[in-house]
């Protein structure tokens, strides 16, 4: 780690330092999550498809409007990456930034997973989450961040110098392409930061490093989303496994993940309707 410039403090460093806080974004304006409605939705769900996400790969699922889908752990403690995109318009796709920012690092039951500028809606809502009771850590961790980015082969050739091609983002753009007939660069270009699912990560109090710890999933955990408009997924098993000790190499044990999609009762959601996109003129004050 780079150390900061040693500089003398000013006389009211102090003073500086214990200015109160002020949270960036109020939220008291956006749609309160309606608990009522989406619990009695899930109340009556029908299984209508399952994909088995092998591991240190990815693959794609569609969710249409209004259905639910799980994340699951199904053989052993495993983290995936999830991407997600408008189904219609893969410009519309996830934007982590501003779902950390909304809501905060690690995200759970009640927050959306919000779109990318200048749609800014939500793409989908956590109905539920059995890691939930987890929390924060004595070392700051929690689960389920959006502050880490997805492991890369840029990244792992600049700091190792060697070339791995089952890193998160490689897996992400291979399932892209194939479920999009894309190019790999074309594919490549849609892929984006993550929902770190069931990873268990924070900053260190002393450097403020990010870093990972093992993660508390267990089979049968699962976290589940309510598709708040059509949507193409994409999740990666990420080859850390339960990014106990490294990811971006074949060391780590793996695990698959599961991916169950829900369809509600007929009249479950009376009354829903998919979120508009944002009103904003564009006109940035020309």
């Amino acid at each position: 780690m780079a150390t900061r410039t040693n500089v003398t403090a000013p006389a009211d460093a102090a003073a500086r330092r214990a200015v109160r806080p002020v949270i960036c974004y109020e939220v008291d304006h956006l749609p309160r999550y309606d608990a009522a409605l989406y619990d009695a939705a899930r109340a009556n769900l029908t299984l209508i498809d399952t994909v088995i996400v092998p591991p240190r790969e990815a693959r794609t699922f569609r969710v249409p409007a209004g259905h639910f889908w799980r994340i699951a752990s199904i053989e052993g403690p495993q983290v995936g990456d999830l991407n997600l995109w408008n189904a219609h318009d893969l410009t519309e796709r996830f934007f982590s930034g501003k779902t950390r920012a909304l809501h905060a690092t690690h995200v759970t039951t009640g927050d959306r997973l919000w779109s990318t500028l200048p749609h800014l809606r939500p793409l989908a809502t956590i109905t539920h989450d059995t890691l939930g009771w987890y929390g924060f850590d004595a070392d700051g961790g929690g689960v389920h961040d959006v502050i880490g980015t997805r492991c890369d082969p840029y990244t792992n050739r600049l700091l190792k110098g060697t070339d791995y091609h089952h890193c998160c983002h490689s897996n992400l753009t291979r399932a892209l392409a194939a479920e999009c007939g894309l190019p790999l660069d074309a594919a490549e270009s849609h892929v984006h930061d993550v929902l770190n699912v069931f990873m268990c990560t924070g900053f260190t109090r002393d450097t403020h490093q990010y870093f990972m710890k093992a993660s508390p999933v267990r089979p049968g955990d699962f976290i589940e989303f309510f598709a708040e408009i059509d949507l193409i997924g994409a999740l990666s098993a990420c080859p850390g496994g339960d990014c106990g000790a490294q990811h971006s190499a074949d060391v780590a044990q793996c695990h698959p993940l599961s991916i169950e999609i829900f369809r509600p009762a007929e009249d479950a959601l009376a009354g829903w309707h998919s979120p508009p996109q944002n009103a904003y003129s564009r006109s940035h004050g020309t």
